[in-house]
């Protein structure tokens, strides 16, 4: 006989302890493929064989940094995604994603169906795996280079001709942008600095954000200041260094402040799509606007446009890798095309925020991340700045304002103080009061939480009364065109409005007097309330629109607009189609500075209210108003044509099921 094995017992314990981990079982394996993926390759391959008794609820987790514990994946995928799956072998596929400063990892865990519990629950309710009977474990895949330049996009600056970049990074050293007017002759680019910005896991006000489930290293953020820009050109620019490496090279559209056309997309509440099962709900219907906002894009060629994306941005709600997956999937648009955003209650809502007064309904909407990723990866106009509620990072973003061609754009913070005798309040004020409406006929007043709906959002009713009284005066007062909103997830247009009281019916008219109100957040969120109950209509199950809500539908989609000097035109497209569903044009009641035709007649008053004092000499004024005569005959009559084709083209929806 053998003596004893004195180490035995020892040898025991390890053994017991690796299968209660979930250590790899023998004869299962489980690879991930390629390990590095180039520039090129748009996909991972996930391959599994030797699995024994295969089940539905067997997954595949995802995970980055490799050190992560079982527990704290960033999501997974089930097994029986693949045909073969009930075979013990299979193959999955993933897109590309994003680089997040970390090689990814693949392990193969079992899921009985007995330990499938209702107490580790997702953001839909769905039971969520536990990282526990861990089977198999791939090698390392690397995305990327840390040190390249990632989630490239643009953005207004407080000059007219300047333009801001910013992008992310695994590491703080130093990065430049370079750009110039030919895209061939790099040496005659110039080169300016960056500042870098980052933020840590202490930063965070709460859970999920500051947990090791939620958390991740978020980079560093760089943002350059191009300047010096010629109006109206096509700039190419770079970003990087020569030891961390480079960007592609993108281009833009230099602002022009002559400019007499205007071209926006507008839209709320977005998100962005995540290729797996994850903690929370993902919006799949981002990527359709992504892409069909790209093919406008395309078609505008040399005319300059930019984003706005108001509020409710990447609905991340503290889970960090989101903001990654968010910042990649908007790229192809956002490092060519000025990206705006306003704050909404994705982005901030905690209770330990500064302002939470008694009728207001700020929760936990922001997962903990109390506005901090959102401001240190976004730098827009202005100087808005509140301290956070844990004394992390300052709020930024809240309220800004800028001309773009003959709009001028007015952005709000409907998360932070907005009454009267508050900054945000006084800013407005100043703000509207100084437009020119010569130089910008339209204004445009954009913020998250909607002033009028007619869906069933009860929960608002207090914030609206005060919105109604503290803001629409000053939107009433200083003529305000547009008030886009966001918040719930569908589009509605009204007609133009004070108090709840219609001051015009029709889709094409001249500035009335008040703003058309229109909300837009559908944008890619899905979750939405029924419309309101008519109080007139209790015996109908489908709730008619009151007269007030010109139209409205449920259509993922997002809005154009463009502008000249006589007219602002905007139209809402259809993410199912790509068509427009529904459109608004309003007219200023000047006429173009190109036109043969004066602009105003010895001080007349356009109904913006700006007095346009010209003298005219007779022999010119004789020809102009034969030319004018003209003109508003052929406006009448083209009118009527283009009546009766929207008649022919467009049914207002009238309720949910239509």
């Amino acid at each position: 006989m053998h003596p004893e094995n004195p180490h035995l017992p020892f040898l025991l314990f390890l053994a017991v302890g690796a299968l209660a981990a979930g250590e790899a079982a023998a004869g299962t394996t489980l690879t991930a493929s390629p390990a590095k993926l180039s520039p090129s390759d748009q996909e991972i391959k996930i391959r599994w064989s030797g699995l024994p008794d295969p089940d539905g609820l067997d997954y595949v987790a995802i995970y980055s940094p490799p050190s992560s514990r079982d527990r704290d994946f960033l999501g997974y995928l089930f097994l029986n995604g693949s045909a073969s799956w009930r075979e013990g072998h299979g193959e999955l596929s993933l897109p590309r994603l994003p680089t997040l400063r970390a090689p990814y990892q693949f392990r193969l865990f079992r899921w009985p169906a007995n330990e499938y519990s209702y107490h580790h629950i997702d953001h839909d309710r769905n039971p969520l795996p536990h990282g526990k009977h861990r089977v198999a474990v791939s090698g390392e895949v690397s995305v990327g280079d840390p040190a390249s330049p990632e989630q490239v996009h643009l953005a207004f600056a407080d000059a007219v001709d300047e333009m801001r970049v910013m992008f992310l990074c695994g590491d703080g050293g130093k990065r430049v942008v370079r750009y110039g007017l030919q895209k061939d002759d790099e040496k005659g680019w110039k080169e300016v600095g960056t500042e870098v910005r980052t933020y840590e896991q202490k930063h965070m006000c709460d859970g999920p954000a500051n947990s090791s489930v939620a958390w991740r290293d978020p980079g560093f953020v760089f943002d350059g200041l191009m300047k010096g820009l010629e109006p109206g050109r096509r700039y190419f620019y770079k970003v990087g260094s020569d030891t961390g490496g480079w960007s592609e090279t993108y281009s833009f559209i230099s602002r022009d402040s002559e400019a007499n056309e205007t071209n926006a997309f507008l839209f709320g509440d977005m998100g962005t799509y995540v290729p797996y099962n994850t903690y929370i709900r993902t919006q799949a219907e981002s990527m359709s606007t992504v892409k069909w906002i790209l093919r406008d894009i395309e078609a505008l060629g040399d005319k300059p446009a930019f984003i706005s994306h108001i509020g409710d941005i990447s609905y991340a709600r503290g889970y960090s890798w989101v903001w990654d997956h968010f910042f990649s999937q908007i790229e192809p648009i956002a490092a060519n095309t000025p990206y705006h955003v306003c704050i909404g209650n994705h982005e901030y809502d905690w209770p330990s925020q500064p302002w939470k007064p008694s009728w207001a309904t700020y929760g936990k909407d922001g997962g903990g991340e109390c506005g901090i990723p959102y401001s240190v990866k976004f730098r827009m106009p202005g100087n808005s700045v509140l301290p956070t509620g844990n004394g992390g990072p300052d709020t930024r973003n809240l309220y800004y304002s800028f001309d773009s061609g003959v709009v001028h754009f007015v952005y709000m913070s409907t998360e932070t103080n907005f009454l009267q005798g508050s900054d945000q309040y006084n800013f407005l004020k100043a703000d509207l009061e100084k437009v020119n409406r010569t130089r910008t006929p339209f204004v445009v007043f954009q913020g998250h939480r909607p002033m009028y709906t007619t869906s069933d959002e009860t929960r608002d009713a207090a914030l609206k009364q005060q919105m109604l009284q503290n803001l629409e005066p000053l939107l009433v007062t200083y003529n305000v065109t547009l008030a886009l909103w966001g918040h719930v997830h569908r589009y509605e247009r009204f007609c133009p409005m004070k108090n709840f009281q219609c001051v015009n019916t029709s889709s094409s008219f001249q500035y009335s007097g008040a703003p058309v109100h229109l909300v837009i957040g559908m944008g890619g969120q899905d979750w939405q309330p029924i419309w309101q109950p008519r109080p007139d209509h209790p015996d109908v199950p489908i709730f008619p629109q009151p007269e007030r809500s010109m139209y409205r539908g449920g259509v993922f989609g997002y809005t154009r607009l463009v502008a000249t000097r006589e007219k602002l035109t905007l139209t809402y497209v259809g993410n199912h189609d790509g068509q427009v569903h529904d459109m608004v044009e309003i007219f200023s009641g000047q006429v173009s500075s190109n036109s043969s035709v004066a602009e105003a007649v010895d001080g007349t008053k356009l109904s913006t209210g700006v007095s346009n004092m010209r003298k005219i000499p007779p022999l010119y004024l004789e020809i102009g108003g034969s030319v004018m005569f003209a003109l508003l005959l052929g406006f009448g009559f083209g009118f009527l044509v283009r009546r009766k084709k929207e008649a022919a083209q467009w049914t207002p929806v009238k309720n949910e099921e239509s």
